[in-house]
């Protein structure tokens, strides 16, 4: 997320829960993800865990900005 994004999820994060929980789940998704980018090597099952987070970040991130739209 760019930082002007961010900036602004922070400031409405506290009145929007709908926003709050997204961003939450957002970094969450991030972290997991970082320990997967960690590994050297990825099981099958591990690489498919991935790959839905990623899915997963990317349909949030979606809501996440359609949120933002009308905070602009």
């Amino acid at each position: 997320m760019e930082s002007a994004d961010i900036e602004l999820v922070e400031k409405h994060r506290k009145t929007d829960p709908a926003l709050n929980e997204l961003y939450r789940q957002h970094l969450d998704y991030e972290k997991k993800l970082e320990k997967f980018d960690k590994k050297l090597f990825l099981s099958p099952n591990e690489e498919l865990q991935r790959k839905e987070l990623q899915k997963l970040k990317l349909k949030g991130k979606d809501l996440i900005e359609k949120i933002l739209l009308t905070y602009r």
